[in-house]
């Protein structure tokens, strides 16, 4: 065991700012549904246990913190947070306290943390030390943590890409679709993504490389634009938003087409998901669709950082995040995630110590 440095009497308590759900949420996340208050909380971990304290330095907004604030009545992946509860978070944080032999004051780590200051982790498995911190540490959140291990296993255990192959992805400006695409790229495919504002979609093609993009918003038909993009048809469709563009996506897949889907986010605030209409097309173009949920893949991190973490440094891959400052941004980055505020990897500062 690691301690604080201080004798087994001593018990240090300070202010925990913390980000809570009020109340179940029904339709699109808003500010009112959410709640950040102060508590306090012991520096110390419990005499006897494996805990371990952290003090979080970064923390991530993710769609599945909205999934689990609503009222799930059959858990499958998912289960609800209780009304009143700390909403959970992928952080990055420095080890503070440890009753666990594999962690030590002063380690680097990141995985699943609460949305607050300062972090009891009751469950140690779902912490990773940080191996490399000559990269920005919030990257750990993004492209180096889970949104890019779900890239990295969508694209190339899913898809099987092969040079020159048409690519489409949807929702490519956020944390995984800006990855997949860039990935793509590398391999020699053709990229094209769909985003929802003009902003969005000049990044992809100025800074992320995309061959081309377009704003879904403003096509009336996205049957013809899909058409209009891909003359010759898709060959990979990355999905992050299900719903309308799956059934468009169907009509232009060609032989033998992959489809990985690994998020529905336009499908969870609806009580009665749509339905998709052209799904004979998988039996007609031979098509492979599959969903993954990365947790399953977790165990691939190590190989996913040896790969990632040299296009980091060549500047062959990068990273866009949005970054607000404290604890009292939360609910507001919550809300903005499905309203299409964010611009990137959403990532909050907790602390700079």
């Amino acid at each position: 065991m690691d301690t604080d440095g201080g004798s087994s009497s001593e018990t240090v308590q300070v202010r925990n700012k913390k980000f809570l759900l009020k109340h179940h949420i029904n339709g699109l996340p808003k500010e009112s549904d959410l709640h950040v208050t102060t508590e306090t909380v012991v520096l110390k971990v419990p005499q006897g246990s494996n805990t371990v304290l952290v003090k979080v330095l970064y923390l991530s907004i993710e769609p599945y913190q909205y999934i689990r604030s609503r009222n799930i009545e059959n858990p499958v992946v998912f289960s609800s947070y209780p009304p009143g509860s700390v909403i959970t978070s992928y952080g990055v944080g420095r080890v503070l306290n440890s009753g666990h032999p594999g962690y030590k004051k002063g380690d680097l780590v990141w995985g699943t943390t609460g949305s607050e200051e300062y972090s009891l982790i009751t469950e140690p498995e779902t912490l990773f030390k940080i191996p490399d911190t000559d990269v920005p540490l919030s990257y750990y959140l993004g492209v180096l943590g889970m949104p890019g291990l779900t890239a990295y296993v969508g694209f190339y255990e899913f898809c099987a890409p092969k040079k020159g192959e048409n690519v489409f992805i949807s929702s490519a400006f956020g944390a995984v679709g800006q990855l997949v695409g860039q990935l793509a790229k590398l391999m020699g495919c053709y990229v094209v993504g769909s985003a929802g504002s003009k902003e969005k979609v000049d990044l992809l093609k100025n800074k992320l490389g995309f061959d081309d993009a377009f704003n879904y918003k403003e096509e009336k038909n996205l049957d013809a634009a899909l058409k209009r993009y891909f003359p010759e048809g898709i060959d990979i469709f990355f999905d992050n938003v299900g719903g309308k563009i799956i059934d468009a996506v169907l009509l232009n897949m060609r032989l033998h087409g992959r489809i990985a889907l690994c998020g529905m986010v336009s499908q969870y605030p609806l009580d009665d998901p749509e339905g998709i209409k052209n799904l004979m097309c998988i039996i007609y173009q031979r098509l492979r669709v599959e969903g993954f949920v990365v947790f399953d893949y977790f165990h691939l991190f190590p190989k996913f950082w040896d790969f990632m973490l040299p296009y980091i440094r060549e500047g062959k891959i990068a990273c866009v995040e949005d970054i607000a400052q404290g604890l009292d941004s939360c609910p507001a980055a919550l809300e903005g995630l499905f309203t299409g505020r964010n611009h990137g990897k959403k990532v909050i500062i907790v602390s700079q110590e």
